[in-house]
């Protein structure tokens, strides 16, 4: 097969005048370099260049002042915080411990006095974090028993603001969320450590939770028979008899539900009500026990109610 020539010439020319192009554009860039004007104006841009660069360092970073510090250093002073109840100080000192010697007793017993500086610097949330990271890193560690201990207390005393810490409140009648936390924590503990140091104090703390929770469901029942929900209210004592044995809500469970009953023209199981209760508290409630289940309504509940306020 033929190849003309001209043809091959025609294929490389436009190749040809593009090589062509290129060399003049460098040949006229040289001499410009070779101009003083140019050469001025490269100068003016490196010294550009060099102001602009130096503009936009940042100034030094102040010097650690833990830069030095050891394990050991960093634990004593971090324990001499928590000991002065400087908390927040605290927290941040065993926080670095825990960074720089992740390994060793001192960041080990860090991650359990972490917790309960969260816990007194009023931060629940990162003292329970805590508290579940160490249980979760030293499930054998003779000292666990104690993260358990802090788990439950901090969900104990959740909720409680300042003002209920000098005026006392109900705090059955607060959300029972962090109550039934705080129930399941210190069970826990008792069911996996019960020879706890710290087991005496949790079966204390038991006692109190779950008449707290059974008051709860007293208040409960209380607001249905106002709003005349008699079953609900019935319903709910039910499972304070049920559920909550030997706690101050049970002769008034039973008061409720005994009026619940009548309302609801059940004679039988009022009667019965009205039985277990004088059976077992025939010389009337314990002190705190005592609540008005009187909840016939008043003349201005009547007239509240006839003009239609409440609807």
């Amino acid at each position: 097969m033929r190849v003309e020539f001209t043809s091959v010439v025609q294929t490389f020319k436009p190749i040809t005048l593009y090589c062509k192009a290129v060399a003049a554009a460098l040949y006229t860039w040289f001499s410009m370099l070779k101009s003083r004007a140019h050469s001025c104006l490269i100068c003016l841009l490196l010294t550009l260049g060099l102001l602009l660069g130096g503009c936009s360092d940042t100034p030094d970073e102040p010097a650690d002042e833990y830069s030095d510090w050891t394990a050991e250093q960093f634990y004593r002073e971090a324990r001499d915080a928590l000991n002065e109840k400087r908390y927040e100080k605290a927290t941040k000192l065993y926080e670095k411990l825990e960074a720089r010697y992740p390994f060793g007793k001192y960041a080990t017993q860090a991650q359990l006095d972490v917790a309960y500086a969260y816990y007194k610097n009023d931060e629940p949330d990162s003292a329970i974090a805590a508290a579940d990271r160490f249980i979760k890193l030293n499930p054998a560690h003779p000292h666990v028993d104690y993260a358990y201990y802090i788990r439950g207390l901090v969900n104990y005393n959740r909720g409680i603001g300042f003002i209920d810490r000098f005026i006392p409140t109900d705090s059955s009648q607060r959300d029972p969320g962090a109550t039934l936390d705080s129930f399941k924590d210190f069970e826990e503990l008792l069911r996996r450590f019960p020879n706890s140091r710290y087991a005496e104090d949790s079966r204390k703390r038991i006692i109190a939770l779950r008449n707290n929770l059974a008051m709860h469901e007293i208040h409960v029942a209380d607001f249905y028979m106002r709003r005349e929900a008699y079953l609900a209210a019935a319903r709910r004592c039910t499972e304070v008899v049920r559920k909550y044995q030997r706690t101050q809500a049970i002769p008034v469970a039973l008061e409720i539900m005994e009026q619940a009953y009548r309302k609801l023209g059940m004679t039988q199981l009022a009667d019965d009500a009205r039985r277990v209760y004088e059976a077992n508290y025939a010389r009337g409630a314990p002190g705190q026990a005592v609540k008005d289940v009187n909840y016939d309504p008043t003349a201005v509940e009547k007239v509240w109610k006839f003009i239609g306020l409440e609807e």
